[in-house]
């Protein structure tokens, strides 16, 4: 699910972390972030945030358990119509908008 922040007044990585949201590593201008929903750390929701034309630009998804499947890019992920992720977006809106 993607998310545009325009008129960015913070730093992104302090917004996100308001959120409650983990830094996890950056790839070249893509900061990834997780906010686990379990102590086990799964399901947990994990973006991708990186900055574009002046707006923070926010890929969110759910991550329902860790990769299975061998290599480390394909896992047991909900991009898009999803009431949890819905409900995140306008968490993360509410508090960093």
């Amino acid at each position: 699910m993607r998310i545009e922040i325009s008129n960015l007044q913070e730093n992104p990585t302090n917004l996100l972390r308001r959120a409650g949201y983990f830094f996890q590593r950056q790839e070249g201008q893509e900061m990834s972030f997780v906010r686990p929903l379990a102590r086990q750390g799964f399901p947990r929701f994990h973006l991708y945030a990186k900055v574009e034309n002046f707006k923070l630009v926010i890929n969110l998804h759910l991550d329902q358990k860790k990769n299975t499947y061998g290599d480390n890019t394909r896992h047991h992920g909900e991009y898009e119509n999803n009431q949890l992720l819905s409900e995140e977006v306008a968490r993360i809106k509410s508090i960093i908008v």
